[in-house]
Order: structure tokens, then C-alpha cells, then sequence
């Protein structure tokens, strides 16, 4: 008798164990939405979900504006992987770790790729008069070789007698500056943007005033600030006008 409820109760507790590894568990999901807006000039590139092609408008790969939206469910716990890759190397862009935790940071994703540099931003190139110039500007790359933590820094722009032609009081890594406007006077003449802490005189990097000579084109200019080390030395460029390529 007492063999037979052994039996039994050994019977019971592996129906219990088994029942506990085949009952399904229900993760919580939600719908990711992604939408895309780029550009890429002049080189080809393609969109890959986990690994597998994007297809905008039938083709795997496209340069010069780009607009798709990917809808696709994400599950707790898990990450999907978009990337942007140049179509003739195969070599990776940038990528994406979409979770079911950061999905709203991705609803709408904006990228530049540009010779020289990808930029994660979005841009309009705004309307400025004919004999006038406007000028926007961004620091994606800010603190990357001064090792400074601001996040924004204040610029003014000169001409090369020092007369302020326009003063931006936050210029960000994330977004373009609003256009600041004035009159065109020289197709030559250099204008220097210099740059300080925000709200101060004091340069952003603490020591000596850096000045980017920037180019002065009639109507809309949409520059880019990079940080670089040039024979040793920190510098700040400006010669990537995305107004070039809209």
C-alpha cells in the first residue's frame, strides 16, 4: 500500500514539473512604428531590419531622399537592430537597438549621409531673401576631442574687423540652430564664428578662443561644426554645408 501512494505521489509531482515546462508564457508586445526620413549624397545605401534589406518603393537601395516607415512588433526583452549600410562596401553606417523600453525615442528617425560625416538630424533649408544671408548651424560631435561635457555652446559670428554680424546663444548637438539673417556683403571676405560657454565670454573649451572661419554663401547656410585634431592641435571646422545638398 505504501508502494502504490510512492508510486502515485511521484506520478503526480512529474505531471506537475512537466505541466510547468509546457505551459506557454505570454510576453507583453508592442507595435513599433518607424519613420525614416534621410538623405545620402552621393553614396548608395540600404536600410536592413535584423539583417534583412529594406525595400522602399521596390528597390533595396537608394541615395538622394529617402522616406519609408517600417511597422513591425516588438516583444519584452527583445532588441531588433536597424542598420545603414553603404550599398558598394557592405560597411556599416550607423545602426539602431530598437527595444520594446525605447520605442517612442525611434518614431521618427532623420539622418544625413554626407562625405565625411553621418548626421543624425533633421534640416529644411529656410528662405532667406536674395542680398541677404541666413545661417543655421549644429555641433554634432561637441566634447568628442576637447573633452568638454557642455552640451550646447554659445557662437558669434564676425567679420574679419570683428563687427558681429549674429550671435547664437545655443548651438547643440542634436538640432540645427533657428536662422539668424543678415545682409550679404562679400563673395570673399572670410567670417569667423567664435565660441564660449553658454551665457559667458569664456571659451568653450576654457583656454584660448577658437575661431572657425566658415564659408559665407548668399542665402541659406546649414553648417556643420566638427571637432578635429589637426598636428596635435584641437580645432573646430565648419565646411560642411548641408544647404549644399537639399
Amino acid at each position: 500500500m505504501n508502494k502504490f501512494i510512492a508510486l502515485l505521489f511521484f506520478i503526480l509531482c512529474a505531471s506537475c514539473s512537466d505541466n510547468n515546462v509546457m505551459q506557454p508564457f505570454d510576453k507583453s508586445q508592442k507595435p513599433a512604428e518607424v519613420n525614416i526620413k534621410g538623405y545620402s549624397k552621393p553614396d548608395v545605401i540600404q536600410l536592413r531590419l535584423n539583417g534583412t534589406p529594406v525595400s522602399i518603393n521596390g528597390s533595396t537601395s537608394y541615395t538622394n531622399k529617402i522616406e519609408t516607415r517600417l511597422d513591425f512588433v516588438l516583444d519584452e526583452g527583445e532588441t531588433d537592430r536597424l542598420g545603414i549600410y553603404n550599398n558598394e562596401t557592405g560597411l556599416e553606417v550607423a545602426h539602431y537597438n530598437i527595444t520594446y523600453d525605447n520605442i517612442n525615442d525611434y518614431k521618427t528617425l532623420n539622418f544625413f549621409n554626407l562625405p565625411g560625416i553621418f548626421l543624425q538630424a533633421s534640416a529644411v533649408k529656410p528662405q532667406v531673401n536674395l542680398g541677404k544671408v541666413g545661417f543655421e548651424l549644429i555641433f554634432p560631435n561637441l566634447g568628442e576631442y576637447s573633452g568638454t561635457t557642455l552640451t550646447n555652446v554659445k557662437g558669434i559670428l564676425k567679420r574679419e574687423n570683428g563687427a558681429v554680424l549674429a550671435e547664437f546663444e545655443t548651438i547643440g548637438k542634436d538640432s540645427f540652430t533657428a536662422v539668424k539673417i543678415y545682409g550679404f556683403f562679400s563673395n570673399t571676405a572670410p567670417v569667423y564664428l567664435e565660441l564660449y560657454q553658454p551665457g559667458t565670454s569664456v571659451p568653450y573649451t576654457g583656454s584660448e578662443t577658437i575661431k572657425v572661419k566658415i564659408k559665407q554663401d548668399m542665402g541659406a547656410n546649414l553648417i556643420v561644426l566638427q571637432e578635429k585634431i589637426e598636428n596635435g592641435v584641437l580645432t573646430v571646422k565648419g565646411d560642411i554645408d548641408v544647404a549644399d545638398y537639399l
